[in-house]
């Protein structure tokens, strides 16, 4: 079982960038598939971003794409969410997610990212977008 933290969260303007981080307590995350997922007050926790194992693929979900790039660094083995140009609708809780490498979800990343694929789970880390 992986112990995942997240950091970068914050409160930034609209329009504005922030840089998350995804790390294991003991283990370099180089050979799991990481995905981000976000949750925002009222409403479900929802899949943003995935890069997979040897980071070949990445995905993410619509209302991100061309504002947000998810990218791993091989030397640390961290992952890490740029976001930029971000808007309100932001605002949420967010979170990184690995699955058991018996899964495929362990390695690859699929198009749709399902909650319940996901087996470990760090705390979050709040992003406010607000002016």
């Amino acid at each position: 079982q992986l112990q995942l933290v997240e950091s970068g969260g914050g409160l930034v303007q609209p329009g504005g960038s922030l840089r998350l981080s995804c790390a294991a307590s003991e283990f370099r995350l180089d050979y799991y598939a990481i995905a981000w997922f976000r949750q925002a007050p009222g409403k479900e926790r929802e899949g943003v971003s995935c890069i997979s194992s040897s980071s070949d693929s990445t995905k993410y979900t619509d209302s991100v794409k061309g504002r947000f790039t998810i990218s791993r660094d091989s030397a640390k083995g961290t992952v890490y969410l740029q976001m930029n140009d971000l808007k309100p609708d932001d605002t949420a809780v967010y979170y990184c997610a690995a699955a058991s490498p018996l899964k495929n979800s362990g390695y690859i990343c699929y198009d749709v990212l399902t909650q319940d694929e996901y087996d470990d789970w760090g705390q979050g880390t709040q992003v406010t977008v607000s002016s």
